[in-house]
């Protein structure tokens, strides 16, 4: 029976279709990124909780755990070359083969028309929303081209509508998803090309796999800026639920991208 990514039987549960595997989440103190950690502990995974944030992410921690899940949490700054470095240094150190999932969530927004916006607010939001996950990625798969060749590793970026739409006052946040949606593309025309050299000399496709989420405006802390109505938001959990779904995808299979956007009823207030 072919086994599911981490797994060992088709037939199990999915509870436990994760069990085994160890999970880093950025930006997990809140919004989508702790909806997306809360989703894969329930899913079996043992997540460690990323953020800046200590407190929210010793929060998102108290509710894995409360809920019966398995968490620890890391601090982490997405845009600091030696923090995501330490990290997954550290990780692998830990767990080893184990820690084979990435899901890169972090993210923040900076308001600003191009006649007032700020360098130093751009530069940041291009550094935490493109620069760092693309690093981050680029150190876990350094580690994860060497899985025994049963083993297949999951990386999971979370894009943004915004990367393929327009919209004014969101320079630094559009330009910087934008970026990372293409840099995206590019990783994953590199891992179909790229094979990886064994010990006896023969090669196997690169193990491991980079699948996107395009979500539209989600109820999130960062979306209170914009004054959007509730209703014309999804919440972080349905989100989360896409992203748990790309994990659970035999590895044979593969979604380049998966774009989620919010149902409206018909009698909705526009």
């Amino acid at each position: 029976m072919e086994q599911l990514a981490g797994s060992e039987d088709d037939g199990m549960d999915a509870a436990a279709a994760l069990k085994g595997r160890v999970a880093l989440v950025t930006g997990a103190a809140s919004g989508l990124g702790r909806a997306t950690a809360i989703a894969l502990a329930e899913a079996g995974a043992h997540v460690v909780v990323a953020d800046i944030d200590a407190d929210g992410s010793e929060r998102t921690r108290e509710q894995i755990e409360e809920a019966g899940g398995s968490a620890d949490v890391v601090p982490l700054d997405v845009a600091d070359d030696g923090s995501r470095r330490q990290v997954v240094a550290d990780l692998f150190d830990r767990h080893g083969n184990a820690f084979d999932v990435l899901v890169n969530v972090a993210g923040i927004d900076r308001p600003g028309y191009i006649t007032d916006i700020d360098l130093e607010d751009y530069r940041r939001v291009q550094a935490v929303n493109c620069e760092g996950p693309i690093f981050l990625t680029s150190e876990f798969m350094k580690r994860v081209q060497h899985l025994p060749e049963e083993r297949t590793a999951d990386v999971v970026h979370v894009v943004s509508l915004s990367a393929i739409t327009s919209g004014s006052g969101a320079i630094a946040y559009n330009g910087s998803k934008a970026g990372f949606l293409n840099a995206t593309r590019c990783i994953q025309r590199e891992l179909r090309e790229k094979a990886v050299r064994q010990a006896d000399g023969t090669e196997r496709p690169f193990p491991c796999r980079v699948q996107a989420v395009i979500p539209a405006a989600m109820d999130t802390p960062m979306m209170e800026q914009w004054g959007i109505p509730a209703h014309l938001m999804m919440p972080p959990a349905a989100v989360a639920e896409m992203v748990r779904t790309l994990l659970l995808l035999h590895p044979s299979a593969f979604v380049p991208e998966m774009q989620i956007v919010p149902r409206l009823e018909p009698n909705f207030p526009r």
